[in-house]
């Protein structure tokens, strides 16, 4: 079994312990903030922003943390990184304005990014083996969203089932795949999409639900799954049917529908003789040793 499996499997745990953690440092109601982090990281930051700024409780922007604008006045800055020593999470709180408070969260407390954020959430519970992401950014959102307020009583429980059902045969026989989410969930099908370019090179493409129709829908075919994250908007499924793809559409919590996209990556993985845990061209950590 890879590592990612194992990783995988333990996201309802990690998620139990991320409930029970009440850190310092996260943002205030109605501070204005920014929210940088670097691939995976950044798509967890994305949701993480659209869920705060549409509960009201203060404006909320998401970055790469190559594009934060430091010229911007923000109350707060929050950076992702799992491992604590990403050449563009660092130099973007270095960019910070004095005075500004900064808090991290990360899977390594022994690196750098301790010294760069005036706080650290520590979340080396959830930290990795595998190069591909996936418990430590899950368990990210969940500790964010507990902070906003947002989580269902039995998300674990939903993390579990998801963890355990078969995957729709369907989607793991197909050779395209679309993921689509609204508000929030966007970034998380930015997210599931990376998963299954990383970590099986599989032909992905990630959009707002409602831009499906304006382009991407010409390349679905009978051999692609379009994948929902949350209902689809109303007409949009009629749509997707005469192309023959398979829709993929589930009644859970879309952070806990991630895990079956997450698994259904290693499957593809594991089926084309690929190592999920050493993608080509990836390692744990982007370091620019010319920044």
């Amino acid at each position: 079994m890879s590592h990612v499996d194992t990783e995988i499997a333990s996201q309802p745990a990690c998620w139990r312990r991320a409930l029970d953690t009440k850190p310092a440092g996260l943002p205030a109601d109605g501070e204005r903030v920014a929210v940088v982090g670097c691939g995976t990281s950044l798509y967890i930051a994305q949701a993480y922003a659209v869920l705060r700024e549409a509960a009201g409780l203060g404006e909320t922007d998401a970055f790469a943390a190559s594009e934060y604008p430091a010229h911007r006045a923000y109350d707060r800055v929050v950076a992702i990184t799992r491992s604590g020593t990403t050449t563009e999470v660092l130099a973007a709180l270095a960019r910070v304005p004095e005075g500004t408070p900064t808090v991290a969260l990360t899977g390594d407390l022994d690196t750098p990014v301790v010294r760069a954020a005036g706080t650290v959430v520590d979340l080396s519970f959830a930290d990795e083996r595998s190069v591909v992401q996936t418990r430590f950014a899950t368990t990210a959102l969940v500790l964010l969203r507990a902070a906003l307020g947002l989580v269902p009583d039995d998300l674990v429980e939903q993390a579990e089932r998801a963890v355990a059902e078969p995957l729709p045969e369907a989607a793991v026989e197909s050779g395209q795949f679309t993921f689509l989410g609204t508000g929030w969930t966007i970034g998380l099908a930015n997210e599931a999409a990376l998963k299954l370019r990383e970590a099986a090179g599989a032909w992905t493409e990630s959009y707002a639900a409602m831009e499906y129709r304006h382009g991407p829908i010409s390349v679905t075919g009978p051999t692609s799954t379009v994948w929902f994250f949350g209902a689809p908007p109303a007409g949009l499924l009629g749509q997707i049917a005469p192309t023959g793809a398979y829709a993929s559409v589930s009644d859970a919590d879309p952070l806990a529908d991630l895990i079956r996209a997450q698994r259904l990556a290693v499957t593809l993985a594991t089926r084309r003789g690929l190592d999920p845990d050493q993608p080509e061209g990836l390692t744990r950590s982007i370091v620019l040793a010319d920044s």
